[in-house]
């Protein structure tokens, strides 16, 4: 059976278009929930909602100076897109000549894991521009623009495994099973934060709130404002659930991509031309595990319900069309298995915030901010690594709230990059500093001095450009 746009049908679902489909219209009718008091679960000094990249990172920070830390995370795990989405190669924590300018947790976090459990090029290798090594190590996502990059590929248990040990080892708390459903406001600022659960509602007072959802949904809630642009159909916009396939023959494959290319191009089109939306394997931290990241479906928004469940039925249908058709066609795949599709789905983009100082395409000119927190490597080597501001993760106006990860403050094109895990690394690690400056202080985000968040970030290793020259 086939679609209107020539897509064919699996269990009645237009799994095949590249579109998506119409929205659900509004019914027109409301329920009226009756008044009622949540009783409150814990009180801390820094409470961190969603335990992903940057709120790990920030629940370690705080802990470490002393503050009475709480994180809590509505999955079973932490670590976040990097773990439970499946995103297990980690994007460039170099610059372009092969410096490690994004340290600090992330460099610890992935020197806790054990040596079998990462693969990637050594730091040899880093920032190689030799043609050969360069075309080997891209075919296994670690060298982009004819360079290397550290850009290792992890296990995504030992990931979940290394993020809970450290928050625990740091003492901070973890509730699990936790979903952040609305912040808490008193006086207009936010003083913590409530949660649904399987005992119900559950409220939490905090002295600072680092709203680290990933999606903004604390700040937004709060009444903060931020951008969004959704309608975007680049690969930054677009949302997917990712998967594994075990069984396969990784090097194999590669091989014949290398080898072979028109031949990979002409499978690459087969696919498309069967199924609509089709996607390339990408390598593992192991030889006999592929990695999906796609297709990547655009159009969606990632706070609408409707839209989110559209993308998993859609994604997990496209996941056995994959295999079927990699068995079938595809060297190394004759013998793949079903391993696992990731239990986080893949989104990339839903608000960024308008805070004090948003990172714009202009920023990209090696101009070192005075609220610098931390430096990353910039889109391409064109351009010098970017500093950071602190004001990134304060809203406009908002007290109480910081907000690190991928729904900082940024231009459309800066958060191609600063979207990434060790930019939420980054970015969460000097939230947790600041968040425990103060609440130490009794103080808001917003007048925590930056030389003393710097201070402390470098005393847990971070990088850092500022206080050297400062001509921002």
């Amino acid at each position: 059976m086939e679609t209107k746009d020539g897509g064919r049908l699996i269990f009645q679902s237009e799994v095949f278009r590249t579109t998506r489909g119409p929205r659900r219209p509004p019914t027109g009718k409301v329920v009226r929930e009756a008044a009622r008091e949540v009783p409150v679960h814990a009180e801390c000094d820094v409470l961190v909602v969603g335990g992903g990249p940057a709120g790990t990172a920030a629940a370690v920070a705080a802990a470490r100076l002393g503050a009475r830390t709480l994180l809590i995370e509505r999955h079973n795990h932490l670590g976040g897109l990097s773990a439970g989405g499946l995103v297990i190669w980690i994007d460039r924590m170099t610059d372009w000549d092969g410096n490690r300018v994004i340290r600090g947790f992330a460099e610890e976090y992935l020197a806790r894991l054990p040596k079998d459990a990462v693969a990637g090029p050594p730091p040899a290798l880093w920032g190689a521009r030799d043609a050969s090594t360069a075309a080997w190590w891209a075919a296994r996502t670690a060298a982009f623009h004819g360079i290397v990059t550290h850009s290792p590929t992890c296990d995504p248990e030992w990931m979940k495994a290394t993020a809970l040990a450290m928050v625990l080892d740091a003492g901070a708390e973890v509730l699990f099973h936790a979903w952040g459903a609305e912040p808490v406001l008193i006086d207009g600022a936010v003083r913590g934060a409530v949660f649904e659960s399987k005992q119900g509602r559950r409220a939490v007072l905090a002295k600072v709130v680092v709203d680290a959802t990933g999606d903004g949904d604390l700040y937004a809630r709060a009444g903060a404002a931020s951008d969004s642009d959704t309608d975007e159909r680049d690969i930054h916009h677009c949302i997917n659930t990712s998967w594994m396939f075990a069984h396969v023959d990784m090097p194999r494959f590669l091989a014949w991509r290398a080898e072979k290319p028109a031949e990979f191009s002409d499978f690459l089109a087969r696919g498309k031309a069967e199924i609509g939306l089709f996607d390339k394997a990408f390598v593992s931290w192991r030889d006999d595990v592929a990695l999906f990241m796609g297709p990547r479906l655009a159009g969606y928004d990632a706070t609408q319900v409707d839209d989110l469940s559209e993308i998993e039925i859609r994604s997990h249908r496209l996941m056995l069309e994959h295999l079927r058709i990699y068995r079938r066609d595809a060297p190394g795949f004759e013998t793949a298995s079903l391993m696992l599709s990731a239990p986080q789905i893949g989104v990339r983009h839903a608000r960024r915030l308008r805070g004090v100082t948003g990172v714009t395409r202009e920023m990209w000119d090696g101009r070192v901010h005075a609220d610098e927190i931390g430096v990353s490597p910039s889109l391409a080597p064109k351009f010098a690594n970017v500093s950071v501001p602190y004001g990134a993760i304060v809203p406009e106006r908002l007290d109480g709230l910081l907000a690190p990860g991928r729904h900082l403050a940024c231009d459309a094109t800066s958060h191609s990059f600063l979207r990434e895990i060790p930019q939420c690394w980054l970015t969460g690690h000097a939230a947790g500093v600041a968040a425990a400056l103060a609440a130490d202080a009794g103080i808001a985000p917003r007048a925590v001095d930056p030389r003393a968040i710097r201070a402390a970030l470098r005393r847990q290793g971070a990088h850092l450009q500022a206080d050297a020259h400062v001509a921002a």
